[in-house]
């Protein structure tokens, strides 16, 4: 008769699954960055791309720490959101939706990120593994951040600027864009910007 499997084993296999999600993620993330207008944009997803690479490394210390090999099994839950996200560069949206689509796709993957790295701090603090549950809650931590940033390049003018493109007609931007309010000035200038 089969040995049970044990949390621990799905231990393993959830962090096996995401080191391979790391790995795919960080050949996306260079696309993602190549694709983006915004240069706020361009290097938020750099930043988490050098982010993602210590993540994998941090995920190496994780197994070390357990004993285990560090090796990956192919996540087929990143790999079907990094093939939605990769869609997006094929259309042909004018720049400023583009970059609101990236977003899209790149908070997608945080999220599903977020959702493995909170389960897994979880189990390893349950079974004790007290250094793996460091080291992984660095990484959720560093992935709420990402997801973070995207959230205010998103609400600091990009998602306003596709929208205001999606109505041609619409007056709504230049009266915006004549109050004295700072942080309207600083839309108006990014979505000039990413017309550009």
């Amino acid at each position: 008769m089969a040995e049970h499997v044990t949390l621990h084993d799905a231990f393993v296999d959830e962090l096996r699954d995401s080191y391979d999600a790391e790995k795919q993620l960080i050949k996306a993330l260079g696309k993602l960055a190549k694709a983006a207008h915004s240069a706020e944009l361009r290097t938020a997803f750099e930043t988490h791309l050098e982010e993602t690479r210590g993540h994998v490394e941090r995920l190496e210390q994780v197994f070390e720490s357990l004993d285990e090999k560090a090796r990956g099994k192919h996540c087929d839950g990143i790999a079907g959101i990094i093939e939605e996200g990769s869609s997006v560069l094929d259309e042909d949206f004018d720049e400023v939706t583009m970059d609101a689509c990236l977003i899209a796709a790149g908070q997608r993957a945080e999220h599903y990120e977020m959702a493995a790295y909170g389960t897994l701090v979880a189990w390893a603090r349950g079974m004790g593994h007290a250094e793996a549950a460091d080291l992984l809650q660095a990484t959720l931590k560093e992935e709420k951040a990402a997801d973070k940033t995207l959230t205010a390049l998103a609400e600091g003018g990009i998602n306003q600027g596709a929208a205001d493109g999606a109505n041609p007609g619409d007056e709504k931007d230049e009266s915006r864009a004549s109050k004295p309010d700072a942080s309207a000035r600083s839309r108006q200038n990014r979505t000039i910007e990413a017309k550009r």
